[in-house]
């Protein structure tokens, strides 16, 4: 289900952020639940995962701090992740690199 969302340039990001491979695999099951958590508002759920990740710049506690803002309100995670306007998808295309 949320685990199958998180895609192989995420999953990549994820690794050159937090190289460290236990911190990354907790940040990898705190994506999952969020992607859960945050089904109901309908967007793309790699654009919100992946908020969060360009939020924490591979620092634990600015995650922890972006899941909380996630939960609060998803727009303000897209906002804080520059991914809240319409070119969205060319700014996640530069920070995760192509499909």
């Amino acid at each position: 289900m949320a685990g199958d969302l998180i895609s192989a340039r995420l999953q990549e990001r994820i690794r050159r952020d937090f190289p460290d491979a236990d911190v990354a695999r907790g940040v990898v099951g705190g994506l999952r639940v969020l992607a859960v958590e945050l089904e109901d508002s309908r967007q793309s759920s790699e654009r919100l995962m992946a908020a969060a990740v360009l939020i924490a710049a591979g620092d634990v506690d600015r995650f922890r701090s972006a899941v909380r803002l996630a939960r609060a309100d998803w727009r303000d995670l897209l906002m804080a992740g520059e991914l809240g306007h319409e070119d969205w998808p060319q700014v996640l295309d530069e920070e995760l690199g192509p499909r």
